[in-house]
């Protein structure tokens, strides 16, 4: 078990004040067997109006502001201390009758995977799908597990990633097409050529718990995106295809999605011109702190 303090900074400038609408933040971790929330703060600068807490349709924790006055500045800073006990990937097989692909989701489980399994835009070819059914022997017998996790290496290995602060998801043809993209698209990649095998697959968001070449005491900082897949008896596994990695080991959960536009970190409107707009920062900072550290 690791415990972390993920600290995640934006701050919108102005040439002059401003008034500000609605915000939403997605910005507090999701509690599970695998990871646990101990401490949560969120300042907001100027503060808020009104401040409430809710859980969307995923259970989700969002958080929403309301503000009076104006201002030519707006901070939000949260820090919050989780702690990360993720399952080695090698456990992560499924049980006996789910192993083998094409998998067939029990009735009951069904209609509430319906809508993880709903594609849209397939094009006239469906050129995903095409991609997708090359990693599938000529007998179409392989491990579930096996498929995935050779989409996910697919990726890594034959896009190149590019880091894109622009908001926004490209289509999934359209990352296909261009041969890059960011950990956004390629988590939407993995899910549509899941989609077109027949699997249900959602968008999962939050933070990166380690990063390759950073010793495992070292603070780093990296929102990220990857696809989750859902066999029987197993649940939801964690595919990573900007690294290539099968489970959670360097994955904080913040928001779990059917749609990526579903989970924005933090969105919001201000009143005026955007001309008054000087930019946006944004800080992400995840400092380790091993088992036993004092």
């Amino acid at each position: 078990m690791t415990s972390l303090t993920i600290r995640h900074v934006t701050t919108y400038r102005y040439r002059q004040p401003v008034a500000f609408g609605e915000h939403r933040m997605m910005l507090r971790p999701r509690d599970s067997h695998d990871q646990r929330v101990i401490e949560v703060s969120l300042a907001i600068n100027p503060p808020p109006s009104s401040l409430r807490h809710v859980q969307d349709a995923f259970g989700n924790h969002v958080a929403i502001a309301q503000f009076a006055g104006v201002a030519t500045e707006l901070s939000f800073e949260s820090v919050v201390s989780v702690e990360h006990s993720p399952a080695d990937a090698a456990h992560l097989a499924p049980e006996e009758d789910a192993a083998t692909f094409p998998v067939d989701y029990p009735a009951d489980e069904k209609p509430d995977l319906a809508l993880c399994m709903h594609r849209q835009d397939v094009g006239p070819d469906d050129a995903v799908a095409q991609w997708a059914r090359q990693f599938l022997p000529e007998d179409g017998q392989i491990a579930a597990l096996e498929l995935l996790t050779r989409l996910s290496q697919a990726i890594h290995d034959g896009f190149l990633y590019r880091r894109r602060e622009a908001k926004g998801v490209q289509a999934p043809l359209e990352t296909l097409h261009l041969g890059h993209g960011s950990c956004r698209d390629f988590a939407l990649l993995m899910i549509d050529a899941a989609r077109s095998l027949g699997l249900a697959a959602r968008f999962a968001s939050g933070y990166l718990a380690t990063m390759p070449n950073v010793a495992p005491t070292e603070a780093h900082g990296a929102t990220h995106a990857w696809a989750q897949v859902y066999l029987p008896g197993t649940g939801w596994i964690d595919f990573d295809p900007t690294s290539g990695n099968v489970g959670k080991a360097s994955l904080v959960t913040v928001a779990v999605v059917r749609d990526p536009e579903q989970a924005t970190p933090l969105h919001g409107t201000f009143v005026g011109s955007w001309a008054d707009t000087l930019g946006m920062e944004v800080h992400v900072s995840v400092t380790p702190h091993p088992a036993g550290a004092a």
